[in-house]
């Protein structure tokens, strides 16, 4: 017959007593994994490959926009009619149709391209009716 220890067992002793399964050990790593993942997508701003993806090409499309736009203007302000076509841009008012003003115009053709850059030609009337 074992005799039973009445006296109590602080914490720390517990503690130090404890002895896991490996099923016990197994699962406290599957919870770890699947918490740290969680935290990882939910606050961590972690992205899968694909939302990458989409991101990066949206970030290019944007900047070449920007770039094809300072192009743009470059163009418009070296003609040598540019004061006058200023003057003929700011009078329309719809985007749309300034647009298709600067479009015509060819300065949102870039260097190499055969037809307007849309992009181009939006940033530019923009940058320009300011």
């Amino acid at each position: 017959m074992a005799v039973q220890n009445n006296t109590k067992q602080s914490l720390a002793q517990r503690w130090e007593s404890y002895q896991p399964s490996k099923s016990v050990v197994a699962w406290a790593c599957v919870a770890t994994a699947i918490a740290t993942m969680f935290i990882g997508f939910s606050w961590g701003g972690w992205v899968t490959g694909g939302t990458s993806r989409t991101l990066a090409t949206t970030a290019g499309d944007v900047a070449r926009g920007e770039l094809a736009s300072v192009v743009c203007v470059e163009k418009f302000k070296a003609a040598p009619d540019s004061a006058a076509k200023l003057i003929e841009l700011n009078a329309i008012t719809d985007s749309y149709k300034r647009r298709q003003f600067v479009e015509t115009g060819g300065w949102a053709t870039m260097p190499g391209q055969t037809s307007p850059d849309r992009r181009a030609a939006e940033g530019c009337a923009l940058a320009l009716a300011i």
